[in-house]
């Protein structure tokens, strides 16, 4: 391994460094830094979480010089909040035996602290394309100085529509000055960005640090499980031998905040980050993450890009990613800096078809995921659960437990029957199982075929079963009447659209 000294890295940010065991480089690193410090343009590939912070912030500083004159001279252009608060963290700890000033600038935060630390002279700028055009646009940011310029998770900001932003961004800086750019993947808009904005620019590719041993140290578990049962079967799962720090992912903001409160109910110490959190709720959970005051952090895809804690043992994908590329970003969570970690997936039925683009494109050899129940010996066997586990940590009374209101059912498109395998071969078959009626045992469909309404207590009888009979039911069948055939058919339409627009809308960096 390279240490930073021998890349050339002036001694008070190799001390800075090394003060929190970061002593050698990553590979992007390697061949970033020696020609950054030199001013050669550069266009970096490679993916998050590969050190490409260190590799385009360490020469920065040190051009800028350990005690710069007041006044933006470096600028760095981030997609998303999240990463724009993990680079200036970077930043600043390798900055803090020297006189620079980092500022991070974004939305969901209030302005004034910004402006007024811009306004005594900060020098080093991380922000979001939204609020820093806004700033620039009061005259509050003055980037006619800029002399280093680094645009991170370029291919990102392209599919969040920031390209015409980004072009504004460098209109408002000097030609003359050094520019980086960065991104996991190079389509042709990224190329042609680099060639209107750069001086001949060297590109570098760079692969993730033991990218083999990484996957490696992943163990890969994929069940097709069902949405009645999921609650309970992650319950088990986070009692589960040598399990640390978890990292759950959920496809909307809606069904992760509902899990946050099913897991603390279940007596877990969990926190949650997505989008109907404000900024500061954001940063705290994590920070509770970090620091282990929280050990399970329950994380939409957008809100899940800060995520950068070495020490995560557990990735569960509550449903299937979209693509392979997002399955390998989660996972990737997980399996850090040596360590080894699981990584478990549920898949419902209804996204198998993208399980199987994700199996083809990842070579895992698992066409057909096992389904899987909380009750299934093989749940326990694979991530070695002890037995006669159940998924909750405190028993409440009955009595004292909230009624569950029809906004607690599944979610469209989220918490339909699911399940799978694990990429190590697997003949057997799972059968629905025999008791079927428990909380535990349940399909996620009643006996007409409709989703049964998920997060019900232990033992609850499931809608349609011979449990729920009788008076319940003759007052629910007599108000059908009285409301007649086609009222019940379009409030059954009705609740359906509004379930279906519960997802995550389009994700706002801002």
């Amino acid at each position: 391994m390279t240490t930073f000294t021998e890349l050339g890295v002036d001694q008070d940010m190799v001390d800075a460094l090394a003060g929190e065991g970061i002593v050698d480089a990553f590979p992007i690193q390697e061949q970033t830094i020696p020609l950054a410090i030199s001013g050669q343009d550069i266009i970096g590939q490679a993916k998050t979480g590969t050190g490409k912070t260190f590799g385009f912030g360490l020469p920065l500083l040190q051009r800028i010089g350990t005690d710069p004159e007041p006044g933006v001279q470096a600028l760095i252009v981030v997609p998303t909040r999240e990463l724009c608060v993990q680079v200036y963290e970077d930043l600043e700890l390798a900055a803090k035996n020297r006189g620079a000033t980092v500022v991070p600038i974004y939305g969901g935060k209030a302005y004034e602290g910004q402006i007024e630390q811009l306004k005594a002279g900060a020098q080093i700028v991380v922000g979001t394309p939204g609020r820093l055009l806004d700033l620039a646009s009061q005259r509050l940011l003055n980037l006619g100085n800029v002399r280093e310029m680094v645009l991170d998770e370029a291919d990102k900001m392209l599919d969040l529509g920031f390209l015409a932003d980004i072009e504004k961004l460098f209109a408002k800086t000097p030609a003359t000055r050094h520019t980086m750019l960065f991104s996991a993947t190079m389509p042709g808009t990224i190329v042609t960005l680099a060639r209107r904005f750069m001086s001949k620019p060297i590109h570098i590719r760079a692969t993730d640090p033991d990218e083999g041993q990484m996957q490696a140290n992943i163990e890969h578990i994929v069940y097709r499980a069902h949405s009645l049962d999921k609650d309970e079967v992650i319950g088990r799962i986070l009692q589960a031998e040598g399990r640390g720090k978890t990292v759950i992912f959920m496809r909307t903001k809606r069904a992760a905040a509902k899990l946050q409160e099913e897991l603390t109910d279940r007596g877990f110490n969990a926190a949650s980050v997505h989008g109907d959190l404000n900024q500061d709720q954001r940063e705290r959970a994590m920070a509770a993450f970090k620091a282990g005051k929280k050990e399970i952090l329950i994380a939409t895809d957008v809100a899940a890009r800060g995520i950068d804690v070495d020490d995560v043992t557990h990735v569960i994908n509550h449903t299937v990613p979209d693509d392979e590329k997002t399955y390998l970003h989660r996972v990737g969570r997980t399996g850090r800096a040596g360590r080894t970690g699981t990584a478990v997936t549920f898949v419902d039925w209804d996204d198998l078809h993208k399980w199987a683009l994700i199996n083809k494109a990842l070579d895992f050899g698992v066409p057909e995921p096992v389904e899987t129940y909380s009750s299934s010996p093989h749940l326990f066997e694979d991530l070695k659960i002890p037995e006669g586990t159940k998924g909750r940590l405190k028993a409440t009374p009955v009595k004292e437990r909230a009624p569950r209101s029809g906004s607690r059912s599944s979610e469209s498109g989220e918490d339909r029957g699911e399940g799978g395998s694990r990429t190590r071969s697997r003949s057997r078959t799972r059968s629905a199982n025999p008791q079927g009626r428990g909380r535990h045992e349940a399909h996620g469909h009643d006996q007409h075929g409709h989703d049964s309404e998920g997060g019900g207590e232990p033992g609850a009888p499931l809608p349609g079963s011979p449990e729920e009979t009788g008076e319940a039911t003759s007052t629910r069948r007599r108000r059908r009447r009285r409301r007649g055939g086609a009222g019940r058919s379009a409030s059954g339409e009705a609740q359906t659209s509004t379930e279906s627009a519960g997802g995550d809308p389009a994700p706002s960096a801002e």
